[in-house]
C-alpha cells in the first residue's frame, strides 16, 4: 500500500515542472514558446541563462531523487524504488498541471537513478559530462549515457532483472522523446551546448 501511495506523489511531484516555474519567477520567457520549446534545462541555458539552467537542473533532479529516497527510508526494495522512480519520470513526461505536456527526463532519470543506485547514477552523469565536454551537444551526451544506464545497473545492482528493465524502460522512453534531436543530429543540424550569456558574447563580437 505504501508503495502505491509513493508512486501516486511521485508522479504529481514530477508534474511539477522546475523550468516553467523557475522562468516565471525570474521574468524570463516560457520555456515552451522559445527555442526548442522543451521545459528542459539546456532550453533554459539558451533563453534564460546559467543560473536559471541550473535552478531547473536541480528542481528536476530532485523530483526523481526525492520521491526514491522517501522509499527508501520506509524499507521499499529496489524493484518498488524503480517504479517509483517511474512514476516522478513519466510524470516530467506527462504532467497532469500542463495537458500532460512536459519534458524530455534526463534531469529526472538522473535523480532517479542516483536514489536507487547511486553508482550507476554516478556513472551516467559521468558519461554524461565527459561526453559533453567532447562532443558539446547536450542531447547527444545524454542518448550515449541513456543507451549505457542499462548496462551500469545490470552490473552494479548484481544482475537485479526488475530494476534493470526499469531503467531500460526508462532509456526506451527518453530516446522517443528526443525524436527530432536524433534527426537533427544525424542531419548535423543539433544546437551545440551555449548559454544566453554565450550567444550575446558571440553576437556583440561579431
Amino acid at each position: 500500500m505504501v508503495v502505491y501511495l509513493l508512486i501516486a506523489l511521485a508522479y504529481l511531484l514530477g508534474s511539477i515542472s522546475a523550468a516553467i516555474i523557475t522562468c516565471k519567477l525570474m521574468g524570463l520567457p516560457d520555456p515552451r514558446t522559445v527555442g526548442s520549446n522543451n521545459p528542459g534545462a539546456t532550453n533554459v541555458l539558451r533563453h534564460g541563462g546559467k543560473k536559471a539552467a541550473a535552478i531547473t537542473l536541480l528542481g528536476d533532479g530532485l523530483k526523481g531523487l526525492i520521491p526514491v529516497l522517501v522509499g527508501k527510508a520506509l524499507g521499499v526494495d529496489e524493484t518498488g524504488l524503480i517504479l517509483i522512480g517511474i512514476a516522478a519520470f513519466l510524470g516530467h513526461l506527462y504532467p497532469i498541471f500542463y495537458g500532460f505536456k512536459g519534458g524530455k527526463g534526463v534531469a529526472t532519470a538522473i535523480g532517479v537513478f542516483l536514489g536507487v543506485n547511486i553508482w550507476g547514477g554516478i556513472a551516467f552523469v559521468a558519461t554524461w559530462l565527459v561526453m559533453a565536454k567532447g562532443f558539446k551537444i547536450s542531447s547527444l551526451a545524454a542518448l550515449i549515457a541513456t543507451a549505457l544506464s542499462p548496462i551500469y545497473f545490470w552490473v552494479l545492482s548484481d544482475g537485479n532483472g526488475w530494476l534493470t528493465l526499469g531503467v531500460l524502460f526508462m532509456a526506451i522512453m527518453i530516446f522517443w522523446r528526443h525524436e527530432s534531436n536524433i534527426r537533427n543530429l544525424l542531419s548535423g543540424k543539433e544546437d551545440k551546448i551555449q548559454s544566453k550569456e554565450g550567444a550575446e558574447s558571440v553576437t556583440n563580437e561579431e
